[in-house]
Formats: C-alpha cells, sequence, structure tokens
C-alpha cells in the first residue's frame, strides 16, 4: 500500500468539524484530519492482516513522515505487536521516532510499539538508557514509558527485579527536572509499580519524593497506604 492510499483511507473517515478540536486539543503544529481513534484502529486492522511485517513497517516510515496526527498514529499502531521474527529492523524504526516526539497521544502510541520490542530483546534497555541524557524531554520521557512493562509483575525474576532498580534509578535522576510531563512520567511508573512491588514504590518515595512535585509525588503514591 503506497503512503497516499492509506492517507485517503484516512479521510474516508473524517468527522467534520474535528480536526480544528483536536489540533486545540493537542497543541502540536502539525496537520489534523479529523479522525477518532477507534476508526485508526479499524483500518490498522485491516491493513494487519494483508501485509507482511517488512510491508508494515515500510508503510509506517512513510506514514510517519507525514508529520499528520492521525497517520503518526496509524503508522505506531502498524508495529504494536508482541512477537515479531527478526525485529531488528521494527525497532530501529521505532527508535528513530524518539527523537521527533513532540505531543504525548503520538509518543504514547509509539512507545506502546517500543515496550513490545523492549519485551521482547531487554539487551535494547542499554540504547533506551542513552535518551534518559538527552536534552530532549520527550526521548527522556520515552525512557520510562517505554519501560513500563516492568512494573507489572507481581513475581519478578531476579532479571526483572534488576531491570526495576535500574529504571528507578533513571528516574531518580529525573526528579530533579521539575517539567510537568517529565514528574507525570516518574509518576507514572512508580504508581504502576506500587501495584505490584510496593516495597520498591515505597522505598523510592522515601527517598525521593520530598523532592518531587506535589501532584507526581501524590500521583505516585496513590495506591500505597
Amino acid at each position: 500500500m503506497t503512503p497516499e492510499a492509506a492517507i485517503a483511507a484516512l479521510e474516508g473517515y473524517i468527522q467534520p468539524g474535528k480536526a480544528a478540536d483536536m489540533a486545540a486539543y493537542h497543541k502540536a503544529d502539525r496537520p489534523y484530519l479529523g479522525v477518532t481513534n477507534p476508526d485508526i484502529d479499524t483500518l490498522v486492522k485491516y491493513w494487519r492482516r494483508e501485509m507482511t511485517v517488512a510491508e508494515r513497517a515500510e508503510l509506517a516510515d512513510d506514514l510517519w513522515r507525514t508529520n499528520i496526527h492521525e497517520a503518526r498514529l496509524a503508522a505506531a499502531k502498524l508495529l504494536t505487536q508482541a512477537r515479531i521474527k527478526e525485529d531488528e529492523p521494527v525497532w530501529q524504526l521505532i527508535a528513530s521516532w524518539v527523537p521527533t516526539f513532540d505531543a504525548w497521544a503520538i509518543a504514547d502510541h509509539a512507545s506502546i510499539a517500543g515496550q513490545k520490542r523492549l519485551v521482547a530483546d531487554p539487551s535494547r534497555l542499554d540504547e533506551v538508557e542513552v535518551w534518559t541524557r538527552s536534552d530532549h524531554m520527550w526521548s527522556r520521557r520515552a525512557a520510562l514509558v517505554m519501560t513500563l512493562p516492568w512494573t507489572k509483575q507481581n513475581n519478578p525474576k531476579p532479571e526483572e527485579e534488576a531491570i526495576r532498580d535500574r529504571v528507578l534509578g533513571w528516574a531518580a535522576s529525573y526528579v530533579p527536572d521539575k517539567d510537568w510531563f517529565i514528574q507525570k512520567a516518574v509518576a507514572w511508573w512508580v504508581r504502576d509499580l506500587s501495584k505490584h512491588d510496593a516495597e520498591r514504590a515505597k522505598a523510592f518515595l522515601e527517598a525521593h519524593g520530598g523532592d518531587m512535585k506535589g501532584f507526581a509525588r501524590k500521583e505516585a503514591g496513590r495506591h500505597l497506604r
């Protein structure tokens, strides 16, 4: 499928007036078509059935380059899959998008695709760790969002516990950064961790909670007693 055909398919789902609302809500300077997330899901589900992984990656790359909001969401959804054989090209494509993140919705959808590739090969965390030292706020945030799967195990293996401690170290280094999105990302990671590993979450807040913004500290401890 050509990117032009994919955009035309997306345009078939435009809802009049919605593009202006989306632009006002997301506040990122890019084209908006006015297509809902469920309608994007419908199209992507069809495309995934009809295309190989390589074809999906090529289309995702093309759609991302258009800079259209819905096209970037579709690009991320095309590559969101737990098991992909020989997935390094897919991972490298997702990683190449990270420096271009500039809005939470697109960043989060792409990060979900990235989560799958990190779980498939945790050695890629070495590459992600480089993002934690970036001058680009969205890259730093992506390091936490993409590693959220490691907050969810109730009985983590030793290597999973080691990853938790590693990412919590990244989160601790973020605490002095008062940017709302960074503080929110730290809170998100610790909050989700607290539902499965309360002791680590408590220890993090005891050590760093006093230096977090109030809203973030409250959010991080929401499930703790």
